[in-house]
């Protein structure tokens, strides 16, 4: 836990595509409908997903007349003053500052703060993972993919040694024991499941549980290869709300496995009362 009472929990992978910002978005909306008091954070200042998402929904609220959530959100930008193009003298540093104090006093008035961070490596990201309760890696369910987290022979399907995001997880996680004692539960979240290729499931296991051995990862099932997690992005909406947004009668049984899959996610991360609260969904 965060010695701020608000458990920090950062999406990260240096690949782009993996869908950080879409698991991020369907964390948030999950954890407010329990609800938890969530804060969200944008270190994407280039890309921007997360935060044009949640602009999409406001937008959507606005047009609908509608009444769902949103998060107490901030960007990780450059400050007031810079020039047109957004340079000013020292951007990583300003930009670092900035999330220093979202992280360590901005947001204290939160249950959960949930950080999406740019698909590239970079100080500022690594200063994001140093903050992190907990880590959510989703990678997409291919050894290309998982190239990430580590080097895998495919003759003998050995992982080889840890990848340089894996070595910067691991500084990371010293960093943050230095700093206030903490630690970082790391969540390996396999993403854009498919039911079709059993085999290279079956092959993605056997690397995936040999890595979680060798740096001390969880590997969880994450959300599967469905076209709506995608279609609901331009109204900033999320699988989690198309309960209210078109009755419950009208979901059908991919809508429902897909809650589903959020929930699990959810009941992941290891904090008491996000368990209880699924649990009593489940219920």
């Amino acid at each position: 836990m965060s010695r701020l009472g608000a458990h920090i929990v950062v999406v990260g992978n240096e690949k782009g595509g993996s869908g950080k910002s879409t698991t991020a978005m369907h964390l948030i909306v999950g954890l407010m409908q329990m609800g938890f008091a969530v804060a969200s954070v944008d270190v994407d200042f280039s890309q921007a997903t997360l935060t044009r998402y949640l602009a999409n929904r406001r937008a959507f609220v606005k047009a609908a007349g509608s009444d769902v959530k949103s998060p107490d959100h901030f960007t990780v930008g450059p400050p007031q003053g810079s020039g047109e193009d957004g340079r000013e003298d020292d951007p990583d540093g300003a930009k670092a500052e900035r999330l220093r104090l979202l992280l360590e006093g901005g947001i204290i008035n939160h249950d959960v703060v949930v950080v999406d961070t740019p698909g590239s490596a970079g100080p500022l990201s690594a200063l994001a993972h140093s903050y992190a309760d907990t880590l959510i890696t989703p990678i997409n369910d291919s050894f290309l993919d998982l190239d990430v987290l580590a080097h895998v022979d495919g003759a003998r399907m050995a992982v080889m040694g840890p990848s340089h995001y894996a070595e910067m997880v691991w500084k990371q996680k010293q960093v943050r024991a230095q700093r206030d004692g903490g630690s970082i539960d790391w969540i390996v979240m396999r993403n854009r499941l498919s039911s079709l290729d059993a085999h290279n499931k079956r092959k993605m296991d056997d690397v995936l549980q040999d890595l979680s051995k060798r740096i001390g990862v969880r590997i969880v099932p994450g959300f599967g290869e469905r076209v709506i997690f995608r279609e609901l992005f331009l109204a900033g909406l999320t699988i989690m709300d198309l309960k209210d947004a078109i009755g419950p009668q009208a979901l059908g049984p991919s809508h429902l496995a897909a809650r589903r899959e959020v929930e699990e996610l959810i009941g992941a991360i290891d904090l008491p009362e996000i368990s209880r609260a699924v649990d009593n969904k489940s219920n």
